[in-house]
């Protein structure tokens, strides 16, 4: 058989990812994989060498959002973005996902709750 008819049936995930513009590079596109921030219908923690084909359900965690996609097209090279969007559906909108952790901590954080702890004084005006 000739190898240029399995390579139309399927794409290496990460290649996949960045045609579709959803990484800004193809080792970002691993990094995703590799943090296993992709799943592809069922199969969760998705390496980058996991091949994607039409039909297929993916999900993307982003740092801001999480995308749900259904692949329509695998795609011959990184286009502009009009043609990026055209190798797949996005059925819901993404799900903005807020990270709990504090943006910033306070250098002075464990002495802040120190003074948290302590009462109050009272003012000049409260005891006359």
């Amino acid at each position: 058989m000739n190898g240029d008819v399995s390579a139309t049936t399927s794409l290496r995930l990460d290649k996949w990812l960045w045609f579709a513009r959803l990484a800004r590079t193809r080792s970002l596109a691993t990094r995703l994989c590799a943090a296993g921030c992709v799943t592809i219908g069922a199969h969760t923690g998705a390496k980058p060498h996991h091949p994607v084909r039409v039909g297929d359900t993916v999900t993307v965690d982003l740092p801001r959002y999480r995308r749900h996609l259904i692949v329509r097209a695998l795609g011959q090279r990184r286009g502009p973005p009009v043609e990026a969007r055209l190798l797949y559906d996005e059925p819901t909108a993404p799900i903005a996902v807020y990270d709990m952790t504090p943006a910033w901590t306070s250098l002075f954080a464990d002495e802040d709750e120190a003074l948290d702890d302590q009462p109050v004084p009272q003012s000049v005006e409260d005891t006359a």
